[in-house]
């Protein structure tokens, strides 16, 4: 394996000039004639029974149309997300949930009906603390991904104690919240009571077409959904969310299409968000740093809404040797908002706790962090035993280390200083599953020499116009400029949801399967094509739902430098450094870009995101962008992404793994890491603020 100097294919955005122009037009930013405006009205309660409503006095105000509540909204039909089910009841489950909806003429109006609307409540006790000791924390059956909650191999606690060295610490997150550049919007209007149409900021409009038609007892083909522009998502928008369901009721009373966006501030509160943890790592090894026994325990949070458990265990059942094993879950309904999807979830907080435990471990044996890691590397995948399809952790750390010159690191923490600051190195390693779902796609030849891809994807940012037409022209023999691309509508064939990093190999592999059906069907032609040229259609269903034999993964190493100023407190990253090993990297323009956003999530995610909640209020009380800071271009100045040359044939026809996650996986603890490295001190308590570094810094 060798660093991949000259990329394999560097095409340009193909929607960069209508984003940069504004003729990419995003859900928000249609506006049918007619078009009304709702505003939601979050809960002022953190648990309890609404009253009364009291809608008589701001529908007297000018411009509002109409006031919905529970007390008339249009019933809905069942729910896999019962966090959908607005307007139906009573009952307020936590501070934040949605209690009426007010539609008027101008955004303006709606905004002030909104503020105006007088909601009476009956408080009810409410509990929003998580503890590590909480009394009604319990062990689920599984976890996401339909993963056991639980799972040992061996005999952990004897392998445990006779190990000659042992770690065992807890590392602590707060909530974590998307906040993507565009806010979640959708504009709805009904034609006559059985046909639904919605332009919704979302990552996959398929679900949410399936679960309007579900909600509104519609049969699918009734709903249209088009998400063509979405401004990012990181999970958030990965399932319908309620801004959508309460446009479609506006849309419903009304008679009009209706335009609702949700502000900022509310985001944290209805769309999901990383859950806290408590996460105790455990590992015994020999001197020579052989892992003989590793144990790593999730403590979080869920609502009572929904039971949603960050699967944070799940990396340390399969990233290193480990004969004694034991990895579990527990989880505690509290009265908050209820967690999601947030960009790798589960790998992104559960490797910054096996990282910072591996660095530990490296301390304890004084054994080089690097080699460490490279003493541990198993030769099947502990959980499964089975081989992998490849894993070329070792290459990305090895070629990590020369590039970022980690040979001749001194060890010791503390020593390197630069007038008031403390300079230290760090790394991690992440990884991050290959996953993928069946999907559709439908390809035509014209007669002019023009090819036309047809599916349901989604671009949330990533560059999927891109990607899909070059895996078609590559598939097709074809010009990359002779192929268009129509994405982003559920009139178009289904395809899954954005979502993973799995999209690119999900869409990508029906497409290309299409394109070769087609290559073949042209190559059989003679002559001119007909007038209306020639099409393919294709679907991997079949070649998804075959088992692989093999463990399918990414793999990476992070390395960091950082300068902690003894003075204010302040950690700066002075460079950050990834390496991965992701299969075939299709374009490398866009490849670096989600790599180098990854790594700035989690440039964040170790320093400045963090969200507390208000035990009184029972509320997250960094709700905006000014509290809740996420990093800025300031905050970043020197970050590289490098990859390995990497084939591996038991993937899919591109030889393609999911990068849009993996870039974060291990950044915190790399950073984490280089704190330790250059105070001598471990803080294991995310973000790594000033405050928390002051008392430990020198005079």
């Amino acid at each position: 394996m060798t660093s991949a100097s000259v990329p394999p294919a560097a095409a340009v955005r193909r929607d960069a000039r209508e984003k940069v122009t504004g003729a990419a037009r995003y859900a928000a930013e249609h506006t049918p004639p007619g078009c009304a405006h709702a505003c939601p009205v979050p809960a002022a309660v953190a648990c309890g029974r609404i009253t009364a409503v009291h809608a008589d006095e701001v529908l007297r105000m000018p411009g509002v149309l109409a006031v919905l509540s529970h007390e008339n909204a249009p019933r809905l039909g069942d729910a896999d997300d019962p966090t959908l089910l607005v307007l139906q009841d009573d009952r307020v489950p936590h501070r934040g949930w949605y209690v009426a909806v007010v539609v008027a003429d101008t955004l303006e109006n709606a905004r002030a009906g909104a503020d105006a609307l007088r909601i009476t409540y009956a408080p009810e006790e409410h509990d929003v603390r998580l503890s590590d000791d909480h009394p009604r924390l319990r062990t689920p059956e599984e976890v996401n991904g339909g993963e056991p909650a639980v799972r040992e191999r061996g005999d952990f606690d004897a392998g445990f104690d006779a190990s000659a060295v042992r770690v065992d610490a807890t590392y602590t997150m707060t909530a974590l919240h998307n906040h993507p550049m565009e806010p979640h919007a959708s504009i709805v209007w009904w034609d006559g009571d059985d046909r639904l149409t919605a332009h919704d900021s979302s990552q996959g409009s398929a679900t949410v077409r399936d679960t309007l038609a579900q909600l509104f007892g519609l049969p699918r083909a009734g709903v249209t959904v088009v998400s063509d522009y979405v401004g990012g998502g990181f999970g958030s928008k990965g399932t319908p969310r309620p801004h959508v369901v309460l446009a479609a009721m506006a849309a419903r009373h009304t008679g009009r299409p209706v335009k609702l966006a949700l502000p900022r501030r509310e985001l944290a509160a209805v769309v999901g968000h990383r859950a806290p943890t408590f996460q105790r790592v455990r590992i015994g090894a020999g001197t020579d740093g052989v892992i003989r026994a590793l144990a790593h325990e999730v403590v979080t949070r869920t609502s009572t809404v929904r039971e949603f458990v960050e699967q944070a265990a799940i990396p340390a059942r399969m990233m290193y040797t480990s004969p004694h094993s034991r990895t579990g879950h527990r989880v505690v309904a509290l009265d908050v908002p209820t967690p999601s999807w947030m960009r790798a979830p589960g790998e992104a907080s559960g490797m910054y706790a096996l990282e910072s435990a591996m660095d530990e471990l490296a301390v304890a044996t004084g054994i080089d962090p690097v080699k460490l890691r490279l003493r541990n590397e198993p030769d099947r995948e502990p959980d499964s035993g089975k081989p992998f399809s490849s894993r070329n952790l070792a290459g990305c750390l090895r070629e990590g280390a020369r590039r970022f010159g980690w040979e001749g690191r001194d060890p010791r923490p503390g020593v390197r200083r630069e007038g008031t600051g403390l300079l230290g190195t760090g790394v991690a390693a992440a990884t991050y599953p290959v996953l993928v779902s069946p999907s559709t796609a439908e390809v035509h030849a014209w007669p002019d020499g023009g090819y036309v891809v047809r599916l349901n994807a989604t671009d949330i940012g990533t560059g999927a116009r891109t990607v899909l037409a070059q895996i078609a022209a590559e598939a097709l023999g074809a010009q990359l400029e002779a192929v268009r691309v129509d994405i982003g509508s559920t009139e178009l064939p289904d395809a899954p949801l954005a979502g993973g990093s799995s999209g690119t190999a999900s869409w990508g592999w029906s497409v290309h399967k299409a394109c070769t059906a087609l290559a073949g069907k042209l190559r059989a032609h003679s002559g001119a094509l007909p007038a209306e040229g020639m099409s393919a259609f294709a679907g991997t269903e079949e070649e998804v739902a075959q088992e692989s034999l093999y463990a399918r993964h990414a793999f990476g190493a992070h390395f960091a430098e950082v300068e902690v100023d003894t003075v204010t407190g302040e950690v700066r990253v002075r460079r950050l450094l990834g390496v991965y090993a992701a299969g075939r990297i299709l374009n490398a323009r866009t490849a670096r870009s989600q790599f180098i956003g990854g790594m700035t999530m989690g440039l964040g995610m170790a320093l400045t995101e963090g969200s507390t909640m208000d035990l009184a209020f029972g509320d997250h009380t960094e709700r905006d962008l000014a509290s809740y800071h996420v990093p800025v271009c300031a905050d970043v100045p020197a970050v590289e992404a490098h990859w390995l040359e990497e084939e591996d044939p038991h993937l899919n026809p591109m030889g393609s793994k999911g990068i849009g996650e993996i870039g974060i996986v291990g950044t915190a603890a790399a950073i984490a890491n280089a704190v330790h490295h250059a105070v001598g001190v471990r803080l294991r308590d995310l973000p790594l603020t000033p405050d928390r570094l002051l008392p430990h810094l020198p005079t």
